[in-house]
């Protein structure tokens, strides 16, 4: 039995019983040693999965855990480490984190596989000395459909405050730029992140505009990305 079908059989045999297990019950049922079922123990822990007990003491799975989707095969978790690994050139601190605790999962029960590298290079990291915002501000924004007051500097230094409706992330290869609502300007904007030196999440709110806002965006987009039309014969 490969270890992630003997820890989705722990967890299923843990859940099952109606009292603690100890690693030596619990060996016999999966017909593994009980240095094995420590280990397994340990790792299901690391993934914070819901485990309570210890050596000698018996495990109980704690009730209400449901098990996550990662019994993915291996072509699968190849492209979850990729792409995670790929967040790395969104400069979104946040989503980095975040990915680098799933890639552990995936470690945890597929091992490593260290011949997959992804260069990290990319749009600017998450530097407020530098001016880059925080990207996790700006999703926080998008998601609960504040306005942010922001100090945005252009290409030739030349300053403005706006306020702005968050709407869209738009993660480049080399830069990150959000899509907004400016009020200064009474339209739709983009503004690159690594050149807002300064922010404020407003309590003022623009809820229940939010979709209707990135409907116009997306209509604008798709406008600006068909062909022109072919010229007229001659």
């Amino acid at each position: 039995m490969s270890r992630p079908d003997r820890l989705f059989e722990l967890i299923q045999t843990l859940r099952a019983a109606r009292a603690p297990m100890t690693a030596e019950a619990l060996g016999e049922a999966l017909e593994v040693s009980v240095r094995t079922i420590y280990r397994d123990m340990a790792a299901l822990q690391a993934m914070r999965v819901p485990v309570e007990g210890a050596a000698g003491l018996g495990y109980v799975l704690r009730s209400g855990y449901d098990l996550p989707p990662l019994n993915f095969d291996t072509e699968e978790s190849e492209a979850l480490r990729v792409a995670l690994s790929l967040l790395a050139r969104t400069g979104d601190g946040a989503l980095m984190r975040a990915g680098q605790r799933i890639s552990a999962k995936i470690e945890a029960l597929h091992g490593p596989s260290t011949w997959l590298h992804v260069a990290p290079w990319g749009s600017a990291l998450d530097d407020p000395a530098k001016g880059c915002v925080p990207k996790s501000l700006l999703r926080q924004a998008i998601r609960e459909e504040r306005k942010l007051r922001i100090d945005y500097r252009t290409p030739d230094g030349e300053r403005t405050l706006r306020t702005i409706r968050p709407l869209v992330v738009i993660y480049h290869v080399e830069v990150t730029m959000l899509a907004a609502w400016c009020e200064l300007r009474h339209d739709l904007r983009h503004f690159r992140t690594d050149r807002i030196y300064g922010w404020t999440l407003l309590a003022e709110s623009f809820a229940a505009q939010g979709e209707t806002l990135r409907a116009l965006w997306a209509e604008r987009e798709a406008a600006a990305a068909e062909p022109p039309e072919a010229g007229g014969a001659a």
